[in-house]
């Protein structure tokens, strides 16, 4: 392990005796980025995401009773449209709206952090004269044969070739590096730092091609760092199946759906020793919620510790949870495979509908000629356009002329660099967090905004590492690391997509991005999954990017052999994304999100989802519904 000291960050970017370390023979897009990052925000570093300062003037809204700034300026902007919120749900509603009523319409969309895309951010890193793309949320197409007629129709306009996927995505990359499933324990909570070379878990399943664990559970039990009593337990776990409940096969599936998880660990298993229940906690790494308060069919879905999708399907509704394939190759295989990944993840969704919407954004009009094309954000608000995305302003305010039925205009006051702006529309758009809309529409039914302040989210954090070369994680063997005993709950390589002229790593001497995932758990085990939610939000925001490198630092240390890893030698950049509101969680009820005046509400949350296909079926339903 090399020695955990200070080194020198400047945004997430490292610097050295006072100099960014900068190759001299970089490309001019390089220079473009780096030199202008302000102006380009995938290139920058450090915390992003929803970075300090985007959700300002929205948490002063919420928290603040009749929080207030000086009189809006009444601006001389007419629009037909205004579209709150520049995710992919707001850019397919300005989209969708076009190409109903006429590309001369013109439409205003706000967007309260630096970028758009909403969690399908881009994330750049440039190391040694290379450019490497990440993700730093949405990553993938989820389940795409039952994506509606609406959702593929899109898809098909913006140029997304389905097929390409499946010469783009190499299934053997993992396989002819020796990259599997591991579990790396930590010395802070597990006494020693050690890998073992087993999951224990199905979580890493989505990825194609990873090499499965070719020791026995007996095996990597035997080599886990805890007490003789806890290996016995682990094994009880790793060995249960709907065969070990006791009940009749019809009882078996209201079982599944009934019974928490940390009660049948608990109290049918008796699996109680602290170092396990950690680990099962830690092993639900996305969207499902909470591991403590959840049903065992949820931890099915999640892969969660001790639930092999494999030997529980039987239990499992059709539909609830994709159908894995026992290949005789010895990797992870699925009906359904999560290869529709693009090398900036559904990101390059998000930049296509901006280049629909802004034409001279960047170059190329294909899929494959954007992902390597260096967008001008410059051009995104500019007068002449019919389109503008104006970003870093947050909508505060928005109000009818008059009554609802009966109104002509509405009015959307939003704040920009702590100065407030009052722009006038035909529509109003809400593509936004749909809990911020009962702080910021005026005169809203009182049970329709008792609805919508219900839902919440699940926050969530993807952190991409810039590596100077991977040689370490080979010798490691590492595809992916679930870690239980550190904030990031898996370490990945990422998928290996190469298309559009970028090329994904294929030698360990080259440099890659390593993907670190979490969804931080509350202080509170077995409190209500809401308040869990409170309590990480609270934390992730609480801390500072000095936080994240020590734990970062601290992690990779730790895990990767130190003869073949530095730190401070091997990782050139970090990017924190920070999604403190992330994941939608909750059903949504048809009062939350029906029309209020001109007033018609998109994004994911709409639909209780977080998946890409959702955020635009929504801006359909939005785009539909308008007077």
């Amino acid at each position: 392990m090399s020695k955990i000291d200070r080194r020198d960050f400047i945004n997430g970017s490292l610097v050295a005796l006072g100099s960014a370390v900068i190759p001299a023979n970089l490309g001019n897009d390089f220079f473009r980025a780096s030199q202008n990052t302000l102006n380009y925000p995938p290139a920058l570093h450090g915390l992003r995401g929803s970075h300090p300062g985007s959700n300002d003037a929205a948490h002063k809204k919420t928290w603040q009773n009749n929080a207030k700034w000086s009189s809006s300026e009444i601006l001389d902007e007419d629009y037909d449209l205004v579209v709150v919120g520049g995710g992919i749900s707001g850019l397919a509603a300005g989209y969708f709206y076009q190409q109903i009523h006429g590309k001369d319409k013109k439409i205003l969309i706000l967007e309260n952090h630096d970028d758009f895309g909403g969690h399908a951010r881009r994330n750049e890193h440039f190391i040694d004269n290379k450019l490497l793309l990440g993700e730093g949320g949405s990553e993938s197409f989820e389940y795409p044969s039952g994506f509606s007629k609406v959702v593929l129709s899109l898809l098909s306009e913006l140029g997304v070739d389905m097929e390409s996927f499946k010469t783009a995505y190499d299934r053997n990359f993992f396989k002819k590096h020796g990259l599997s499933a591991v579990t790396y324990f930590n010395k802070r909570h597990y006494g020693v730092d050690k890998i073992v070379k087993h999951p224990f878990c199905d979580y890493p399943g989505f990825i194609e091609g990873l090499l499965r664990p070719r020791i026995s559970y007996e095996e990597a039990v035997s080599q886990a760092p805890l007490s003789e009593d806890g290996k016995g337990q682990l094994l009880k776990l790793l060995r249960s199946s709907p065969s070990s409940l006791g009940l009749k096969k019809h009882e078996r599936r209201r079982y599944v759906r009934e019974t928490l998880y940390f009660d049948y660990m608990r109290d049918t298993l008796g699996v109680v020793d602290p170092l396990i229940l950690r680990m099962a906690r830690q092993s639900i790494v996305d969207y499902g919620g909470v591991p403590d308060v959840m049903t065992i069919n949820g931890a099915l879905e999640g892969g969660a510790l001790g639930m092999n999708g494999y030997t529980w399907k039987e239990v499992l509704d059709d539909g609830a949870y994709q159908k894995y394939i026992d290949r005789s190759d010895g990797t992870y295989a699925v009906e359904q495979p999560f290869i529709e990944h693009y090398p900036d993840g559904n990101a390059t969704i998000a930049r296509m509908l901006v280049k629909k919407l802004v034409p001279n954004v960047g170059k190329g009009e294909k899929v494959e000629e954007i992902i390597l094309s260096n967008f001008n954000y410059n051009e995104l608000d500019k007068n002449e356009n019919n389109v503008k995305l104006r970003l870093k302003s947050t909508a505060i305010n928005i109000e009818h002329d008059s009554k609802p039925n009966d109104s002509s205009y509405v009015y959307t006051d939003y704040v920009r660099e702590n100065k407030a702006y009052r722009v006038r529309s035909k529509n109003v758009i809400l593509a936004c967090y749909n809990m911020m809309i009962p702080h910021i529409v005026n005169n809203l039914p009182k049970d329709q905004k008792r609805d919508l302040s219900q839902l919440t989210k699940i926050p969530l954090q993807y952190s991409t590492i810039g590596l100077r070369n991977w040689r370490a994680v080979k010798e490691a063997g590492i595809g992916m690391a679930m870690s239980p005993g550190n904030i990031h709950q898996a370490v990945n390589m990422d998928f290996p997509t190469s298309m559009g002229g970028y090329n994904y790593t294929s030698s360990p001497d080259e440099p890659c991005i390593l993907h670190m995932r979490c969804c931080l758990q509350g202080d509170t085990q077995g409190a209500p999954a809401i308040q869990q939610f409170k309590e990480a939000r609270y934390r992730m925001l609480g801390m500072s990017f000095n936080d994240y490198e020590y734990e970062i630092r601290d992690h990779l240390c730790g895990m990767l052999p130190e003869k073949y890893f530095n730190f401070d030698r091997d990782v050139a950049s970090i990017t924190v994304n920070r999604w403190a509101h992330g994941y939608s969680y909750g059903n949504v009820s048809k009062i939350a999100i029906r029309p209020f005046g001109r007033i018609t509400i998109a994004n994911s949350d709409a639909s209780g989802s977080s998946l890409m296909n959702r955020a635009i079926e929504e801006a359909w339903r939005s785009v539909n519904e308008m007077v």
